[in-house]
């Protein structure tokens, strides 16, 4: 029993909240006003899409971490100082079939 007590995640579980804490910790490498905003918008898209995507559409979940990786990785960049130049709408979380 782990020191939690807490429910295992499973890997995708994992590989969620490992993105998600990456969204926050390159935010906090941006200014105080860009970090609210990304922390209000990366919370929102998760929050929405945690309760949208049906949890056995792995083929869609594996397709937003896809494109989650790709988001975080251009705000990475020092270039970006905002969500502007990324396209993290609500309009995207349609669910493609496979």
């Amino acid at each position: 029993m782990g020191a939690s007590g807490g429910p295992r995640l499973s890997g995708m579980q994992k590989e969620v909240l490992s993105l998600y804490r990456g969204f926050l910790r390159v935010a906090r490498s941006k200014s105080a006003e860009d970090r609210r905003k990304i922390e209000s918008v990366v919370s929102a898209e998760f929050r929405q899409n945690s309760k949208k995507v049906d949890r056995k559409s792995f083929l869609y979940i594996e397709y937003l971490l896809r494109r989650g990786k790709k988001q975080l990785d251009q705000l990475k960049s020092p270039d970006t100082v905002g969500l502007s130049s990324l396209n993290i709408g609500a309009s995207e979380t349609k669910n493609p079939k496979p």
